[in-house]
């Protein structure tokens, strides 16, 4: 597995390349506002897929433009959909006109996707947003939680669209998973599960 993290955007929001070396297939998880830029230089990866974890505004920027730009599928949780197709819609203030996208699937519970020889699952992990999802590689053991788990803290529960009771559940979910899993956050310094022993209480 090969992981490449494309910082972009007014709030530092982090877009994952994440390939398989046996074939240089690749997805995407996220669409930062200027990611498509930096995707375009990487022509060495067969990028197949989008991603979204969840659609608030700073991950959903460059989403229509990635998928004019590699004609590839896009994915959300049918709960965020709204919000990719009318940015705005989940109450959050947009700071600048953000072009509206359409998903071409949708992110379920225990779903499976390839990228390559590379196996991941969704876990819908709510909370956040009513669609946030994590995406987990078991044999790698690499979590991407989007804005539902950092490095020391949780997303905000604070928002129109957010909820404190399925955030505690999702984060009890999470906590499941092996304790040496890295996670790979929406913002900020990736972790381990086992660096986040509070998840637990």
């Amino acid at each position: 597995m090969i992981i490449k993290t494309f910082t972009c955007g007014p709030l530092g929001t982090h877009c994952y390349l994440v390939g398989c070396p046996a074939s240089n297939d690749a997805a995407v998880i996220d669409a930062p506002q200027g990611v498509t830029f930096k995707l375009l230089k990487h022509k060495e990866w067969k990028i197949k897929m989008i991603f979204i974890t969840h659609s608030h505004w700073d991950h959903i920027v460059d989403a229509a433009k990635l998928k004019e730009a590699f004609h590839i599928p896009l994915y959300i949780h049918s709960a965020d959909e709204e919000n990719l197709k009318y940015p705005g819609a989940d109450q959050l203030p947009l700071f600048f006109p953000i072009q509206p996208a359409e998903a071409d699937g949708y992110l379920k519970e225990g779903e499976e996707f390839h990228i390559g020889e590379l196996n991941l699952k969704v876990i819908e992990s709510p909370g956040h947003s009513p669609g946030s999802v994590c995406l987990w590689f078991p044999q790698e053991k690499v979590l991407f939680s989007g804005d539902t788990l950092f490095q020391g803290s949780m997303g905000r529960i604070d928002f129109p669209t957010s909820s404190p009771p399925e955030m505690q559940k999702s984060l009890k979910k999470l906590s499941q998973l092996p304790p040496d899993t890295k996670v790979y956050p929406g913002h900020g310094l990736s972790t381990t599960l086992a660096a986040e022993a509070w998840l637990s209480h």
